[in-house]
């Protein structure tokens, strides 16, 4: 959700929370593999209900006033604005318009990893009270940010995070610090519990639960430059935690049996979001693509393998098995979201969501469905 949710999709996944999620540069640069895809027929997708392709094809649609602006997607996107909600003209429309391929991993492997995120719920006040503490702040009107790309267009999508020290441009304060002294920024809340503020960066966006039964929808903004480092991950360094039990469940709890060491586990992640206010409305938080993602059928990608905007067809389960075959939507993007076969599925909104989200670490397979005659995606160099 991200951190963006809207520009990097958030997973509280176990994976997240061990090897890292949004925002941020990566600990270290890793090689990305080429991706594969494989001419398929629609004969070839697993089945589908008609409910589940209705639903996908519809969240696919809600973003076509934006993929209209891009050559590959226009005419696609104009001709499904005419089309009915009825299961066989859907399917007759996406038989007629797109081809199909299977999403290969660089060892020409059609299985990859499927995980899922969502947007919180966390109980807040809008003014510092004696159990409200905790700042939910708004970008700083001291920190720079830079567009590399600016100078090095090679460096596309890289920017550079800092303060002004005389003339010299030196990094952003660690989250360590700014929990300690705090930063120049507006606090658009405050939240009862440090660890809810912790896992809202991690998702990117969520809802603040105020005393007036309104709640205050907050999104990623900005970020301190500095690399997310899972907390899960240094509890289990630290001998707190396996590796198999790490879950926001566990953390919570020790977070609650160790409050003592609670500003210790924050430090260990040098990552800060910032956040701006979004309108109040029921529709799902906006992703990547800055359009509402829809529960159930919105996936977070890696965009160096799949374009956003893209109609995927996905094959997984929940983790209690369940399965999960349906068109997807790829709107969002996510740090930890890497790889040639890999999407992060948005659950929706609240405790249940992320109940289901945070156990969700699955095998699945994805198609990409993409305009008949128009060039398969071009996956970049990765510098």
């Amino acid at each position: 959700m991200k951190f963006p949710l809207r520009h990097l999709g958030w997973t509280l996944s176990v994976l997240a929370l061990l090897t890292g999620c949004n925002g941020g540069a990566p600990e270290k640069p890793k090689p990305h593999a080429v991706a594969t895809y494989v001419s398929s027929t629609w004969k070839d997708l697993p089945q589908v209900s008609d409910s589940d392709l209705l639903a996908g094809f519809e969240a696919w649609r809600s973003a076509c006033e934006r993929l209209k602006r891009d050559a590959i997607w226009a005419g696609t996107c104009t001709a499904a604005a005419s089309v009915p909600a009825d299961s066989n003209q859907v399917r007759s429309f996406l038989q007629a318009q797109l081809d199909v391929y299977s999403m290969r991993s660089g060892d020409n492997s059609a299985n990859g990893l499927i995980t899922g995120y969502y947007e919180p719920v966390y109980p807040g006040s809008l003014t510092q009270t004696a159990s409200a503490h905790v700042p939910v702040y708004g970008v700083p009107n001291d920190m720079i940010v830079v567009a590399l790309d600016s100078v090095y267009p090679e460096l596309k999508g890289k920017r550079l995070r800092g303060r002004l020290e005389g003339r010299v441009l030196k990094p952003y304060d660690t989250a360590e610090v700014i929990n300690q002294h705090g930063v120049p920024a507006p606090v658009l809340a405050w939240l009862t519990d440090p660890m809810d503020l912790q896992f809202l960066q991690i998702q990117g966006s969520g809802r603040i639960q105020l005393e007036s039964g309104r709640q205050l929808r907050v999104g990623y903004a900005d970020q301190n430059g500095h690399p997310y480092r899972p907390v899960g991950r240094w509890l289990v360094e630290q001998g707190q935690l396996k590796k198999e039990e790490v879950s926001m469940g566990a953390i919570h709890a020790w977070a609650e049996a160790n409050p003592a060491r609670v500003p210790e586990l924050l430090a260990s992640n040098p990552s800060y979001v910032f956040f701006s206010t979004r309108p109040d409305s029921n529709e799902g938080p906006r992703g990547s693509l800055n359009v509402p993602l829809t529960a159930g059928y919105s996936v977070a990608i890696d965009r160096k393998v799949i374009p956003l905007g893209s109609l995927l067809w996905l094959s997984t389960t929940r983790p209690d098995g369940a399965p999960v075959v349906r068109p997807v939507a790829a709107q969002d993007t996510g740090g930890a979201i890497t790889g040639e076969v890999r999407a992060d599925l948005f659950w929706g909104t609240g405790a249940e969501a992320g109940e289901l989200a945070g156990n969700m670490k699955q095998q699945g397979q994805i198609w990409l469905l993409w305009p008949k005659g128009a060039a398969l995606p071009e996956v970049p160099k990765v510098l």
